[in-house]
């Protein structure tokens, strides 16, 4: 059977990784988080100090170390799944936390970071078999997927799954700090001149606002299964 390109876009904290990771694992297909790459480079950039005190970004300095960024997916053999790991250090925890969530999409809006991992990802997915999420994939990084889905809802019904996943992780933060963050991350990677998060012409929308992930991931797989016979 034949293998195809499947991206997933769609806004913050709509079960993206979710979906991605549980369709790769019953397609035997490749997976790639491209969010936590770019969490990764935010990361690099707070470490770096390129973050001053009043939350203001040195996009220059980051810019200037780039070449310094290393970035690779290694398999967990606990958890069955790959970490991110930011020049050979495991840094799967700590790119989930709040303090790089307030400052991924600043950083995901220069133009160098995405040129540099857009490339990393193209490579990724040269020979197919690949479940790749994020904001631009369908757009961008392979706008000739076979397959391309968008991920959306209510930035109420984000924030809760997004407030109730960092508590569970033992971080103190309110709902109210969530929301707000889900919503200035919208309007970030909206409004960025450089690949924009936008729905591509012929991606199928979900809004799992009101939906369970048995009945997304049903949908969706029915979905893969009907473009994928398509090129036996």
């Amino acid at each position: 059977m034949g293998k195809i390109t499947i991206a997933i876009d769609g806004y913050s904290s709509t079960g993206k990784s979710t979906i991605a990771k549980r369709l790769a694992a019953a397609l035997n297909y490749i997976y790639v988080d491209t969010g936590a790459m770019y969490r990764a480079v935010t990361l690099f950039a707070l470490n770096n100090g390129f973050v001053n005190e009043k939350g203001q970004l040195d996009s220059a300095a980051l810019i200037d170390k780039l070449s310094e960024v290393n970035l690779k997916f290694v398999p967990n053999t606990e958890t069955g799944r790959s970490d991110m790991f930011l020049n050979d250090e495991n840094v799967e925890l700590e790119i989930r936390s709040m303090r790089v969530s307030g400052f991924v999409s600043p950083v995901a809006a220069i133009k160098e970071v995405r040129e540099k991992l857009v490339k990393i990802q193209q490579e990724m997915g040269k020979d197919k078999g690949i479940v790749m999420d994020g904001r631009d994939i369908g757009t961008v990084v392979f706008p000739d997927a076979e397959l391309k889905l968008f991920m959306t809802a209510s930035p109420e019904t984000r924030a809760a799954r997004r407030y109730k996943e960092l508590l569970e992780k033992g971080e103190e933060v309110t709902y109210a700090e969530v929301l707000k963050n889900v919503e200035e991350r919208d309007r970030i990677d909206s409004t960025r001149t450089i690949s924009p998060l936008t729905k591509a012409k012929d991606a199928i929308e979900f809004d799992n606002s009101d939906m369970g992930l048995e009945e997304q991931f049903e949908r969706i797989y029915d979905f893969s299964q009907r473009v994928i016979a398509k090129h036996v």
